[in-house]
């Protein structure tokens, strides 16, 4: 693009001039601005503009619906087609091409690419955007990335990194990214928000095991809402399956009232319609997850109903692994939701909550690291070279016993040796985009014959259980429901799978038909829990 690209007038083009500024004398920078305010789209395609030729500028989301919409907006403005100046890469998803100057990542594709690359050649700039949520792997790829602008780029070619965040909870992540004994620059874009008034509709359980009484109640609101007032509704919810949920209790709406679910798994098309204005003299319900908190922007929002619950990644002691839980939203995230409210003109929010609730409601949401597994992050530790994780910084240190647990895996897993070192199984099962369990498992199958059955239970091992209702518990039903079905994202996700591990291990056996490979299931998982093999319950 060249330097006249004209960029529209958003509440953060304000803070730009303080940005280049500061980008000239900075390696570390601290953004904060709220949601809406413009900064995902606006702020990279502005920091183009004052990068060197052929150098690039990388951005971390921690979202994939996120990293899709932020750049077919971004290329929006350039005018161009997605995959040019503008491009991402997701997991199982790469748009980008040889004149890539942006380019959009999310979830593991950042460790994976300073892994492969610990340098980052050709890139200028890395930028984490969305940095509140605090996930594991947005903590993970700044210490990384601390780690190899200190050690591996010189002064010649220094790589910046700017943090963005959407709530003004600054000073512990301005010391850490510090320099010379001084906190690094913060710059604070303002918002425009007009004034929301908050309303509380208090449900008569609060728990989230009564999801058919949250998803009634937030039905009914939307119903009260849709009859007594004007303007389009955004209304958030745990996830998916309350989405379905309420649409299904909604039953018949007004003509001019269309409703349309958002979350992360739908394709571009009906995000791309979720996220539109509705068209004029009619309204919109969209049914949304926490994706719409801060990540995106839905235009023409008056009314916003909050469910106070979102879905996070917690360690779970039955399956060993993390897994996403509903959980009470912090004051922070229930602000940001509000706030969605207030972008064009007077807004209101409905809580489904009491007032004196709010009392006993954390302030911030609670950082990834410290209640999830860590055998992944163990792991990529590993690839390193790294024994002890107190070598890098960290906002948040990963707690010891999280990590003892996560080493003592791994070496059950033939991942470490007895000395903690990397062995070349590990790096093998680092080549996958699975938990260790998963990856052990995928690995282990090759010698016998089950690649196929194991690429199925893989794909599934991080999904919801979408048989739940079923009085069966055998997961033979499900891995043959798969087979027989393959539901488009699990289906190609387990085909990709399956290359991976023949790519890692060429040389196995060959795979036996599905049907009766599926009958060796509880072989596979005795592969991915050893520990468990012959325990009582």
């Amino acid at each position: 693009p060249n330097n006249a690209l004209q960029l529209p007038d958003l509440p953060v083009s304000k803070a730009l001039p303080e940005l280049f500024s500061r980008m000239a004398s900075h390696r570390r920078l601290l953004l904060t601005a709220p949601p809406g305010a413009g900064k995902t789209t606006l702020v990279p395609l502005a920091m183009l503009q004052h990068c060197l030729p052929g150098q690039r500028i990388l951005m971390l989301e921690p979202r994939r619906l996120a990293a899709r919409a932020a750049a077919r907006q971004m290329a929006r403005l350039l005018g161009e087609p997605l995959g040019k100046t503008v491009g991402y890469q997701i997991r199982m998803e790469r748009c980008a091409g040889p004149e890539t100057r942006i380019l959009v990542l999310t979830e593991g594709i950042l460790t994976r690419m300073l892994r492969d690359e610990p340098d980052l050649p050709g890139t200028q700039w890395l930028i984490l955007d969305e940095f509140h949520e605090r996930s594991l792997h947005a903590d993970l790829g700044l210490a990384l990335a601390m780690y190899c602008q200190e050690t591996l780029r010189d002064g010649a070619n220094p790589l910046g990194l700017l943090v963005m965040s959407a709530t003004l909870d600054t000073e512990a992540l301005a010391a850490l990214l510090g320099e010379h004994g001084e906190p690094c620059p913060v710059i604070h874009a303002q918002g425009r928000m007009w004034p929301v008034e908050t309303r509380y509709l208090p449900r008569a359980a609060q728990k989230p095991q009564n999801r058919q009484e949250l998803c009634a109640c937030a039905a009914s609101a939307i119903r009260q809402s849709l009859a007594s007032e004007r303007g389009s509704i955004l209304v958030f919810l745990p996830g998916a399956g309350e989405i379905h949920a309420v649409e299904e209790q909604l039953g018949p709406l007004p003509p001019d009232v269309t409703v349309h679910p958002l979350y992360g798994d739908l394709s571009s098309a009906e995000q791309d319609a979720a996220i539109r204005p509705a068209q004029q003299n009619r309204r919109k319900v969209v049914l949304a997850t926490s994706i719409a908190e801060t990540s995106l922007t839905i235009d023409g929002v008056r009314i916003v109903i909050d469910s106070g619950f979102s879905r996070r990644q917690t360690f779970d002691p039955n399956s060993g692994m993390s897994r996403l839980c509903t959980v009470p939203v912090s004051l922070a995230e229930a602000d940001q939701r509000r706030g969605r409210a207030g972008r064009l003109e007077e807004g209101i929010c409905l809580r489904l909550w009491k007032k004196e609730d709010e009392a006993s409601m954390r302030r911030f949401p609670g950082p990834e690291i410290l209640n999830t597994d860590l055998a992944s992050l163990r792991l990529e530790l590993a690839l390193w070279g790294i024994s002890s994780p107190s070598a890098l910084q960290w906002l948040d240190m990963p707690p010891e016993d999280s990590m003892r647990s996560a080493e003592e895996l791994l070496v059950m897993l033939g991942a470490l040796d007895g000395n903690k070192k990397l062995t070349p199984h590990g790096r093998n099962m680092a080549k996958l985009p699975l938990h260790p369990r998963m990856a052990h498992m995928l690995l282990g199958s090759r010698s016998e014959g089950l690649t196929r059955a194991a690429s199925l239970m893989a794909a599934l091992s991080g999904e919801r259980d979408f048989l739940k209702g079923n009085d069966s518990t055998d997961l033979r039903l499900r891995l043959a429901w798969l087979a027989k079905n393959s539901r488009k994202n699990l289906g190609s996700l387990a085909e990709r799978l399956w290359k991976l591990a023949h790519a890692a291990l060429p040389s196995g056996k060959e795979d036996k038909p599905v049907d009766e490979a599926i009958e060796s299931a509880g072989r596979l998982l005795a592969m991915a829990y050893p520990e468990r093999v012959a325990m009582r319950r």
